[in-house]
């Protein structure tokens, strides 16, 4: 077993009154794009999200599209200040392991999982060029998992998105559409996606008149298919 990738966090403990995060000592090789760092990359992204409020995953979609696009960040952001300085700082390390072909995914959950995810993206906005575009690609994609931080996670990152979910939930943009009721129309704006995505949480909850037994059901689709719209 070799270690293909590596990805330090330096962030504040729990108990610190100051939210910080710098990046540390990381091995991210990129090239051909994503590379194992671009995978990796992506992987702490997605290993972060499920712990994450849906609040707080809003704020992370938009955090990533303003890197992409090469904005100015202003600091503090989502509670917290990235900087370059790490004494004192607590450590997270993250590794993309191979042995043979196959390759695994080693998330280290000591530390609080938004830091983590944010170390992640502002790593992501660093690089430049058709390699920053790629492994952002692959971010977004990262931030509608679900699942656990293991071999799964590897493979739907690595796989056609469109392909994973029709054969995990046939869940796609086309189904995304449909289900939060746009037609074939021009792709809605984010403010639509999220305006439709709450009105509909919000009828089919039992407080407000929806079925108690598929209230969940409907509420976990309702979710995948506004990520699948948001990253798309």
């Amino acid at each position: 077993m070799s270690t293909v990738a590596e990805f330090e966090v330096r962030h504040t403990r729990a108990v610190a009154p100051v939210r910080r995060v710098a990046l540390g000592d990381s091995d991210l090789p990129i090239d051909p794009a994503p590379g194992h760092g671009g995978l990796l990359l992506a992987g702490v992204v997605g290993a972060s999200v499920p712990r994450l409020t849906e609040e707080v995953r809003d704020d992370l979609d938009r955090l990533v599209r303003d890197l992409e696009i090469g904005e100015r960040i202003p600091q503090p952001r989502m509670r917290f200040r990235f900087q370059t300085d790490v004494v004192g700082l607590d450590r997270s390390r993250h590794r993309l392991l191979q042995v043979g072909t196959a390759l695994g995914f080693e998330y280290d959950d000591h530390g609080a999982p938004l830091p983590q995810a944010l170390a992640a993206v502002y790593a992501a906005g660093a690089l430049t060029g058709q390699r920053r575009l790629v492994v952002f690609r692959m971010i977004r994609r990262a931030t509608r998992w679900e699942g656990a931080a293991d071999d799964s996670l590897i493979t739907f990152l690595r796989s056609d998105e469109a392909t994973y979910l029709r054969r995990d939930r046939h869940h796609d943009e086309h189904w995304a559409m449909q289900l939060l009721g746009f037609g074939g129309g021009a792709e809605p704006a984010r403010g639509e996606i999220l305006g439709r995505f709450r009105e509909l949480v919000r009828e089919a909850h039992p407080d407000h008149g929806g079925e108690t037994g598929l209230a969940g059901e409907r509420i976990t689709d309702l979710t995948v298919a506004k990520r699948i719209l948001l990253a798309s």
